[in-house]
């Protein structure tokens, strides 16, 4: 099966995609979230093109597993988003992705700025590669 992760932020959404038969995650895209239907039409359209067979987003949460602001926020994201298509959603813990990410590009050279502009879609990849490798995680769509 083929996944697209989504790393959910009140600016900026990174994408990543699996391989057709999840095995691997890419980083995909950044999206800006601006205008709220602007963003969830050039979204759709990147879904559409992708053609996944499920959507795994991160679910952040404190690291005592406490939930916190954006935990309610990423779930209103994933309603607004289950209302717009159908595909089966899958919830995985994005637990510091967005810190392991921007450690991952620092140790690849690239520059602040540079890591500024693709730190999303590493922590999509982040989010995506923590899913394929627990095949638990699709037992049961959100």
């Amino acid at each position: 099966m083929k996944y697209l992760a989504l790393d959910y932020g009140t600016r900026r959404v990174g994408v990543a995609v699996s391989d057709p038969d999840g095995m691997m995650a890419f980083p995909r895209r950044t999206l800006k979230r601006e205008v709220r239907e602007a963003f969830f039409a050039e979204l759709l359209a990147l879904i559409d093109e992708e053609r996944p067979d499920a959507i795994v987003l991160g679910y952040p949460l404190h690291t005592d597993g406490s939930e916190c602001l954006t935990t309610r926020q990423v779930r209103n994201f994933a309603a607004s988003l289950k209302r717009r298509m159908a595909l089966p959603l899958y919830w995985i813990d994005e637990a510091l992705t967005s810190r392991q990410a921007e450690s991952d590009l620092r140790e690849a050279g690239l520059s602040a700025r540079a890591i500024k502009q693709v730190v999303d879609q590493q922590a999509a990849v982040r989010i995506l590669e923590t899913f394929l490798a627990q095949p638990e995680n699709r037992r049961t769509p959100a």
